[in-house]
């Protein structure tokens, strides 16, 4: 029972982390959606990325990302297309999961956990930059856009390893946030965004933490951020303008509560902040017991 900001981020993180039974099942359909892969469309490489690849996950809701270069023959000049025929192909092998396309992934909804949603992304391998793999992916309006992911995923893990290992419970702090709350902004977005924020930091300190990149995020507006890998472009936070909008509305009331969480620590009421990061987290966070 948590007394302190620290013993209640700590509480936290291990209630958002993944189950042993969330992890077990990510891998219960790679196998069979593999050889449908491999036999429809020349697969020539099949990891996993995302929350689950790179141990930043929520519990009960990130799903299991998958990254599929097909071969170049597989594929068509529209993206979207090239999608519905990935769909069609997965549909005729799971015909009651109800795949279907959400760019820039198809996605397979298996099973009763979130974990078991397995999302394909498919890509194409177009050369190598700094000793990475580029590939294009789909880019939501037809084309095709560079993305590294093997980039991006080392790029974290550095910084986390140069914090010993708080920085992807940061990010998981700042994604439950967006879960909790049904903010529409990127997970990958989130991801990239606090990891270059702690790149620059000397110490991490949740609760200082997640009010300072809540505060950076609104008062940013959150702009479309440069790869901080040098690997691709940009990377943007939302699909829409109005995701965006409504997604600036919640950051706005999640900075603040987040100050208002540090001014009471500061003024040693723990209670009261307790009181703020639950109201944060929609009731998520640990409550406070003398």
């Amino acid at each position: 029972m948590p007394r302190t900001i620290e013993q209640g981020f700590a509480d936290f993180h291990n209630n958002i982390k993944a189950s042993a039974a969330e992890a077990s099942a990510t891998v219960s359909h790679r196998a069979s959606i593999k050889t449908c892969l491999e036999n429809k469309f020349g697969l020539k490489r099949f990891t996993r990325i995302g929350s689950f690849g790179n141990g930043t996950n929520i519990s009960g809701y990130s799903d299991v990302d998958y990254l599929a270069c097909l071969s170049t023959e597989s594929l068509k000049q529209s993206s979207t297309y090239t999608l519905s025929l990935v769909r069609d192909g997965l549909n005729a092998r799971f015909p009651h999961t109800g795949v279907h396309v959400s760019t820039p992934a198809v996605v397979c909804p298996f099973g009763t956990y979130k974990s078991q949603h397995t999302e394909i992304v498919v890509v194409d391998y177009i050369k190598e930059r700094n000793g990475y793999k580029i590939y294009e992916m789909a880019d939501g309006e037809g084309g095709w856009m560079e993305i590294c992911p093997d980039a991006h995923n080392l790029y974290v893990h550095a910084v986390d390893k140069k914090h010993s290992g708080k920085v992807k419970p940061l990010i998981q702090f700042i994604k439950a946030w967006k879960y909790y709350r049904s903010v529409p902004i990127s997970s990958f977005y989130l991801e990239m965004r606090v990891a270059k924020y702690a790149d620059s930091e000397k110490a991490i300190i949740y609760d200082i933490d997640v009010k300072r990149i809540l505060a950076m995020l609104r008062d940013n507006e959150l702009a479309g951020m440069q790869d901080p890998t040098g690997a691709a472009g940009y990377i943007y936070p939302c699909k829409t303008e109005a995701f965006k909008q409504d997604a600036l509305s919640k950051l706005a009331t999640a900075a603040a509560r987040a100050e208002k969480a540090r001014s009471s620590t500061a003024n040693n009421d723990i209670k009261d902040a307790f009181d703020w990061w639950r109201l944060l987290y929609n009731d998520k966070f640990p409550t406070y017991y003398l």
